[in-house]
């Protein structure tokens, strides 16, 4: 069986699905790889690279595959050019693809995301979000350090002292602890704070101070932070103004995938940091966690440069498509069946990490909140001699 790499289409998308390292490890199991002509050259992989690991690169690469892999989704023209029956796997933002999703599904396609992967132990090691927010979080640091006209670190000579940097990074999940770390090895002086209590003992092994707000605390299903009300945000605000206002450089790094990004910190709040201050906001594709922030772009708030993340992970491209290569090598080895003529992609819809990462399946949508936002809630069975609620008097 053939297992496609497709070369990505999203403007700025730099990542590749598979890197020439780990081919080796899918013939392994047993399958053919192709690769589309010049699917790895933003992440600096040669075609010749390929073709050395024992890819076929070919024009014609998902033609005759059993599964696509992408980063991104593979858009609607090339959906519909694929036979019913291929898989796909790759980021989908079934949220904001509405329409990519109903194609999958009328085109018989079955389709994988990776940010469905479920937040278990056993799917660790195919959690593409945390792979792609641990780069993120490093990339942060390093963009604050950058725009940050001083030194991160104590400096201590004949000419006297110069102060370390003061940082505050607000989220700290995989994307903020990495960015905790990355501030710490550079000499900073960091102060973190999360609404999860569990994250306060991670922030304080980075080697940073953990923020208490006194404040409930809220956590949420997988790991995650649940919705906060307006009213614990707003005193959330107002509690976190005076370390805002103190930081030389702040890095916000909450996010929900397929939700809006909580505003953690004002326009207000900013015009309080000083002169030469920077801000990095990871989460400004997904509505930003600071007010003001332009994603793709460092705008003027006040004092402070606010820097807009947008696709962080591409501007790394090599490690990112090394983790991310990885992640999927692990998600196809998951649904491989062995036999005496070789591998054999057969994903078992009895594993949780396969029905929880699946959207689409044999003509229907899989992925339940996307398939009550396409086609309505389902309706009630009804049993023998019954009536629907509609059909009662």
């Amino acid at each position: 069986m053939k297992i496609a790499v497709a070369r990505e289409t999203r403007e700025g998308e730099t990542r590749v699905a598979m890197v020439p390292e780990l081919i080796g490890k899918l013939t392994a199991l047993g399958y053919r790889l192709a690769v589309e002509p010049g699917a790895g050259e933003g992440a600096l992989h040669s075609d010749e690279e390929y073709a050395g690991a024992g890819a076929e690169v070919s024009d014609d690469a998902l033609s005759d595959a059993a599964l696509v892999v992408s980063v991104g989704p593979l858009d609607a023209a090339t959906v519909r050019s694929l036979p019913a029956g291929t898989a796909t796997m790759s980021f989908l933002p079934v949220n904001q693809s509405l329409d990519l999703v109903a194609d999958l599904r009328d085109c018989g396609i079955t389709s994988f995301a990776m940010e469905l992967v479920p937040r278990i132990s056993r799917a660790q090691s195919m959690d593409a979000l945390s792979s792609q927010a641990l780069v993120a979080g490093y990339r942060s640091a390093i963009v604050a350090a950058g725009l940050l006209r001083s030194f991160f670190p104590l400096n201590m000579t004949a000419a006297g002292t110069v102060p370390p940097a003061q940082v505050v990074v607000l989220g700290a999940g995989v994307a903020g602890l990495q960015a905790i770390a990355t501030a710490k090895r550079l000499g900073a002086v960091v102060k973190a704070y999360d609404v999860r209590a569990a994250a306060a003992e991670e922030i304080r092994s980075m080697g940073a101070q953990s923020i208490d707000l006194e404040l409930e605390t809220l956590e949420g299903a997988g790991g995650y932070a649940r919705e906060m009300t307006e009213d614990r945000a707003q005193r959330q605000r107002e509690l976190l103004a005076p370390y805002i206002a103190a930081a030389d450089a702040l890095i916000t790094t909450a996010a929900v995938p397929g939700r809006q990004a909580p505003m953690l910190v004002t326009a207000g709040m900013v015009e309080q940091m000083g002169p030469g201050s920077v801000v990095v906001d990871l989460a400004a594709e997904s509505g930003g966690n600071v007010e003001g922030s332009v994603a793709g772009q460092v705008v003027r708030i006040g004092h402070a440069q606010v820097w807009g993340g947008a696709n962080v992970p591409a501007q790394m491209p090599g490690p990112a498509s090394r983790l991310y290569a990885q992640n999927i090598v692990n998600l196809v080895t998951l649904m491989t069946a062995q036999s005496d003529e070789g591998g054999t992609f057969a994903p078992d819809f009895d594993d949780e990490i396969v029905v929880g990462s699946c959207v689409t399946h044999d003509g229907t949508i899989r992925h339940e909140p996307t398939r009550a936002a396409l086609e309505g809630p389902a309706a009630p069975e009804v049993g023998p001699g019954e009536t629907t609620p509609e059909e009662r008097p």
